[in-house]
């Protein structure tokens, strides 16, 4: 039975919405395509009408989640952009965060499978690095350019490597510990 182009725009963005979530959640090699399929509603065999490999979805399930970020950090600005810095890293800095990767920031949850991958995966994450520096180097105080820029960057670093080594600890006091300590550093302004 043959699907409408519109049905096959509908189930690609739903196999791409799926598999940004549980890539999050599982890694690149924690799920495989037939996981990822079914997951999304769909059988396996349709998977390569789609995409021609599992990390072609990966490179555009990372650009679906990093626009996704991305337009939840501009919705805070745009709700109060002179709280939105202290909001974005109160929020990102939360156990809430750390227990829900699939749901969560792409570059904490995706950023080494994404360095490890093909240097086609790359590019999204380079844009989306990029388009989150600017976004934070706007709500600093005043400074000069490059100032601020190295702030932006060391923000993000720190608030990314927070997450990371929370989530990859076993002790629960130490992971929330290391959440605290970063959000504390970051907020001390």
């Amino acid at each position: 039975m043959k699907v409408s182009r519109e049905q096959a725009a509908l189930n690609r963005e739903r196999i791409v919405e799926v598999a940004a979530k549980l890539f999050r959640e599982k890694g690149y090699d924690g799920i495989g395509v037939a996981d990822l399929m079914k997951n999304a509603g769909l059988t396996h065999g349709g998977f390569y009408g789609h995409f021609a490999s599992k990390e072609d979805l990966m490179i555009e399930a990372c650009q679906h989640a990093l626009e996704k970020s991305l337009e939840g950090w501009r919705a805070k600005v745009a709700s109060d952009p002179q709280r939105a810095l202290p909001v974005i890293i109160d929020n990102y800095l939360t156990t809430r965060h750390r227990d829900q990767p699939g749901d969560g920031c792409p570059a904490a949850a995706m950023g080494v499978d994404a360095a490890r991958m093909s240097p086609g995966a790359r590019p999204a994450f380079t844009k989306a690095t990029q388009q989150q520096f600017s976004l934070l180097e706007g709500l600093l105080p005043d400074g000069a350019p490059e100032e601020r820029r190295q702030q932006a960057i060391s923000t993000f670093a720190a608030m990314v490597g927070a997450m990371v080594l929370a989530r990859s600890v076993d002790d629960e006091a130490l992971s929330e510990e290391i959440l605290d300590a970063v959000k504390a550093q970051l907020l001390q302004e």
